[in-house]
């Protein structure tokens, strides 16, 4: 009789047990929406193939100006660097990501657009960034007019080239590529005269140890591209959160410091760190 009293004393306690584990949870947490450090995990959304943005290495580490932002984020929202976990987010699925919760925030040159801010919530900008020209070093196109007979380069489907194309040079003959990378190989062998997109995206591939000192930016400044860090839509607490992270960036000089370590190899001259909420039209 007693060793039965035992034995149910002892599956009251387990009982109790498991349900405290149940009710308590993994202190593993992947989910996208931890909202602190602890022992969780922040999930972050990054390209995996912008080199000096967002670049997964072959060893599996990343790097990058939005890599540094983004780690710098985590950090001051109570994550350590082995608490973050980059996600690939295209430009196409952004919205989806964020909508879905598979990321908690977007760091991936995602500019802030009236129609986007519609479908997400926007912290920053954290850079502003140009519509530019990639050249080589001693190409004599220093004006957008001198395009007009040369061949340009953009990715399919791009708004870049089209840009140029329709206001600047009508001449301009258009080569597409499916990728930015394929652009800047084609302006090394000579088969395109220039290369357009956003001058921190070109500035990223000119930095690469390969192109170091084969190209130079034309310093056009054909658009204004306000980078913000995409949040889900009605976040405001994390939005708040980012932002006084971003100010923290600037004021401690790590701002600047990313900027000369990912685009200082391309003479990249940027623009001073957007004050938060400033949007330049």
């Amino acid at each position: 009789m007693k060793l039965r009293k035992v034995t149910a004393a002892s599956a009251a306690v387990l009982a109790l047990s498991l349900a405290a584990t149940a009710c308590g949870g993994s202190d593993d947490d992947n989910s996208g929406s931890g909202s602190s450090g602890g022992g969780g995990k922040i999930k972050v959304g990054i390209k995996y193939d912008q080199p000096g943005l967002g670049l997964k290495k072959p060893d599996g580490s990343f790097s990058g100006f939005d890599v540094d932002v983004a780690t710098y984020v985590a950090k001051e929202l109570g994550y350590k660097a082995d608490q973050i976990e980059f996600v690939e987010t295209k430009s196409a699925d952004r919205e989806n990501a964020l909508a879905r919760g598979d990321v908690k925030y977007i760091v991936a040159t995602y500019s802030i657009t009236d129609e986007r801010k519609q479908k997400v919530d926007f912290a920053g900008p954290y850079l502003l960034a140009h519509q530019d020209l990639l050249v080589k070093s001693d190409s004599d196109v220093t004006k957008g007019t001198d395009l007009n007979g040369k061949k340009l380069c953009s990715v399919t489907g791009s708004t870049s080239a089209q840009n140029v194309q329709k206001s600047i040079a009508p001449k301009a003959n258009l080569k597409e590529y499916s990728s930015y990378s394929e652009c800047v190989a084609a302006l090394q062998s000579g088969a395109v005269d220039a290369v357009t997109t956003d001058d921190s995206i070109l500035a990223g591939f000119a930095s690469q140890d390969q192109y170091k000192g084969k190209f130079k930016l034309a310093g056009l400044k054909l658009s204004n591209e306000n980078y913000g860090i995409g949040v889900k839509k009605g976040d405001t607490a994390t939005v708040d959160k980012i932002n006084k992270a971003l100010e923290k960036m600037e004021s401690d000089g790590s701002w600047q410091k990313a900027v000369d370590a990912n685009f200082g190899p391309a003479d990249y001259k940027n623009e001073p760190a957007p004050k938060i909420g400033q949007i330049v039209k």
